[in-house]
């Protein structure tokens, strides 16, 4: 990927791996490192930062990859199957595997409430316990599993037991970062 392209507009951002939130300038140049999930990480002579989907347009010149079919399809109804491939559209800015073949996944429990809808529960963890993005990255999550028919509530909690280890990586994953 890294094209370098130039912010059209004060742009908002995540500093990668502090977690703060600041405001680029209009007329930073940008380097686009990484674009998985739908968030855009990019280089700056200040450092790596997350540009938001939301805020993606603020970068001139980008045009966001098309997605594929089955990627874009939202489910119609609501499953188990549903909620793991939500997860899949999560990715740690830094690493271009998504978080459930990172390994960082280690718990999802759903339970249908009174009203026939479902409450889901997630714990993750991340690579590095410093990481300050990840409550960005279980926003995302959370978000994104909201999103899903009959979802009545979504929490995605950030545990550190069992700490983890590459090892955690599946074989898809180990694949993608080559260290098979």
């Amino acid at each position: 990927m890294n094209q370098e392209l130039t912010l059209s507009q004060n742009c908002p951002a995540t500093v990668i791996p502090a977690g703060d939130k600041v405001r680029l300038s209009a007329g930073t140049k940008v380097f686009i490192t990484q674009t998985l999930g739908g968030n855009v990480t990019v280089r700056t002579d200040q450092g790596l930062f997350q540009i938001a989907k939301e805020n993606a347009g603020l970068i001139e010149g980008y045009v966001p990859a098309p997605e594929g079919a089955a990627a874009s399809a939202a489910p119609t109804t609501f499953s188990e199957e549903a909620v793991w491939a939500s997860l899949k559209t999560c990715f740690d800015p830094e690493i271009p595997v998504n978080i459930v073949d990172l390994g960082l996944v280690y718990d999802l429990a759903i339970e249908k409430t009174a009203a026939g809808g479902h409450s889901i529960e997630v714990k993750m963890t991340l690579t590095a316990p410093g990481c300050g993005m990840g409550p960005v990255i279980a926003e995302d999550a959370r978000s994104k599993i909201a999103q899903l028919p009959t979802v009545e509530s979504a929490k995605v909690h950030i545990v550190w037991d069992p700490q983890w280890v590459p090892t955690m990586i599946s074989e898809t994953g180990r694949k993608v970062l080559g260290i098979e």
